[in-house]
């Protein structure tokens, strides 16, 4: 891990200006060689940039963030979901996984990280799923990545986890980023999703408590594997 945490709107952006120059300018170096006098240039990459953290920390508030503020400065952005690749729910249920959905193995980690290989090159449109709450199941191609789209933002609780195939996933971003949010305000915000998307105050309680927190201790332990720390107290003092 590297730099002093963000603490700002403004601080993520530049760090995510800062990464998308630094991984273009090698990437031209690196493919100089490749493109013959007078033919087409390689085809161009995008950046990739990764959000990990602790469930209910703000990672998906984060990541809008980022894409808001590149979009602003004329920077291409699409925010990509990990939450894409939950099983479906009569899978979990057939599997016994269903009173944990949320849980590491709950997820088709594999057709994430091909997802992300795709994303990479801008030779084409990508379309990725999206995992609608309140309807609690992921839609296929709900988000359109299309060849314009420069930088694309992914965040995830286990970006950063040392279980296969995570290691290869984290090695297809540029960038990892893990938002420490206050125990207390994550839980509470938790707590506040559920009741949002239908669960009774008990109900959600006792799965922030239960499922969730033993997700997020899964993800805590990760923290020390980012490229740099998102201070979410800083971030939203008054939330």
């Amino acid at each position: 891990m590297t730099g002093t945490p963000l603490g700002s709107v403004e601080d993520l952006v530049a760090r995510a200006l800062a990464v998308h120059a630094r991984t273009q300018e090698a990437r031209r170096g690196s493919s100089a060689g490749l493109a013959s006098p007078g033919g087409p240039a390689p085809t161009s990459v995008r950046t990739l940039i990764g959000v990990a953290g602790e469930p209910g920390g703000g990672k998906s508030t984060v990541a809008a963030a980022v894409v808001e503020g590149l979009t602003r400065v004329g920077v291409r952005a699409v925010v990509v979901p990990m939450d894409g690749f939950h099983l479906a729910g009569a899978t979990l249920a057939r599997l016994g996984r269903l009173d944990r959905k949320g849980a590491i193995d709950t997820f088709d980690a594999d057709g994430y990280l091909a997802l992300l290989e795709r994303l990479r090159s801008r030779s084409g449109t990508v379309w990725a799923p999206e995992y609608v709450r309140g309807v609690e199941e992921s839609i296929g191609g709900a988000v359109e990545v299309d060849p314009s789209v420069e930088v694309v933002v992914s965040e995830g609780n286990y970006l950063l986890a040392e279980l296969t195939p995570w290691p290869a996933v984290r090695a297809t971003f540029d960038e990892v980023w893990f938002v420490d949010t206050p125990a207390e305000r994550r839980r509470r915000w938790l707590v506040a999703r559920h009741v949002r998307f239908g669960m009774t105050p008990g109900a959600a309680e006792a799965w922030a408590a239960g499922p969730d927190e033993a997700n997020a201790r899964l993800v805590r332990a990760t923290r020390a594997r980012a490229d740099v720390v998102v201070d979410a107290g800083r971030l939203w003092p008054d939330a």
